[in-house]
């Protein structure tokens, strides 16, 4: 008799929806077409928890408020009693979810997406040592983070994060995209897809592209977060607050796509970057700096550029050269498609898994 597919618990304790969602239900949708019966444990109306109803997951709510959450813990000890695999894809479900699974004595493994140095100490032991047997980290940059804080190596599995080919799919199509931001033919737009937050560093590609020397050109923020108004008042500060277009979050990434001319991601931390994988899939040239998994995803004059981090000055120029540089940008754009090809499908994530 063959046997059976393990059932899996998929652990997310964020209540929005960002990157690290995404991968979470490309897996479970991979996973789905293979056969394996899942569900996701996730906070009491998250975005995640309403996103897996919607497409026929089953969903058990666990508020999962702060790391010491033991009511969360016994809950979803009692949950995984009827589960065969334990999969956390947050650092607090790593941290509850692991305990809970350790606890029903049942086996897990957990998801590192941040490339900053997992802390030496008992709970670094416990979370990856004690509670999970296996650990997958999204990239080689974020493997050595792990490798840093003292985690063992054979532990440890690369599998990078995937492209969602359905969220570069155009609905609406680049031309009513650029009507729809007043930018003309012709016109150079300049896109970001991204949280408003410090490590994306936006706020170094704002006055980056003040030294742009192109008074059409246009830069496209599309995100949100808790750096909205400072950025606004950045660009106001550098005289570009006309030019530059603040959209908040936005799910037509395909659209805004096709409507721009360069795809830049300025981050100070990384863990992969999935919005580089996605302008490379829509084959749009990029720019991205020397950060974590970013480095590793965009090959440096192949199918981007790729310049040093905190350097207003050196994403300036490179800017510079790649709007003064039509047949470059083409060149870099054509080869996106095969990069993605090269381990960032969904398909490699899923068999990695």
């Amino acid at each position: 008799m063959p046997h059976s597919l393990p059932k899996i618990a998929h652990v997310d304790s964020e209540t929005g929806f960002s990157g690290g969602e995404v991968q979470v239900f490309l897996l479970m949708e991979g996973l789905r077409a293979r056969g394996y019966e899942q569900l996701l444990v996730a906070p009491p109306a998250s975005e995640a928890a309403k996103i897996a109803a919607a497409r026929g997951f089953a969903v058990r709510e666990v508020p999962m408020r702060f790391d010491a959450d033991l009511p969360a813990v016994w809950r979803m000890r009692s949950i995984f009693a009827g589960v065969d695999l334990v999969h956390s894809h947050t650092g607090r479900a790593g941290w509850l979810g692991g305990l809970a699974a350790w606890l029903a004595q049942r086996p897990s493994v957990v998801t590192r997406r941040m490339d900053r140095r997992v802390r030496r100490g008992p709970r670094t032991r416990m979370v990856y040592h004690g509670f999970a047997q296996q650990v997958a980290a999204i990239s080689p940059a974020v493997a050595q983070c792990l490798l840093a804080g003292g985690v063992d190596p054979d532990r440890i599995t690369i599998v990078p994060d995937a492209l969602d080919a359905a969220r570069i799919q155009t609905q609406r199509g680049g031309a009513a995209i650029r009507a729809e931001l007043g930018v003309a033919d012709g016109q150079f737009v300049v896109l970001a897809m991204a949280k408003l937050m410090h490590r994306k560093g936006l706020d170094l590609l704002i006055p980056a592209f003040a030294q742009l020397r192109s008074s059409g050109a246009v830069l496209v923020l599309a995100g949100s977060g808790p750096e909205d108004a400072a950025l606004r008042a950045l660009a106001l500060q550098a005289g570009v607050a006309d030019r530059v277009r603040f959209l908040g979050h936005r799910e037509d990434p395909g659209d805004l796509l096709a409507a721009c001319d360069l795809f830049v991601l300025p981050s100070r931390a990384e863990g992969l970057g999935v919005a580089a994988l996605e302008a490379l899939a829509a084959q749009r040239p990029v720019l991205v700096t020397r950060v974590g998994g970013l480095a590793e995803v965009v090959i440096d004059g192949q199918c981007g550029l790729v310049v040093p981090p905190e350097d207003v000055p050196v994403l300036a120029a490179a800017l510079q050269r790649l709007h003064d540089d039509p047949a470059l940008r083409q060149r870099l754009a054509a080869a996106g498609p095969a990069r993605v090809d090269q381990g960032f499908r969904d398909v490699h994530m899923c068999d990695s898994y």
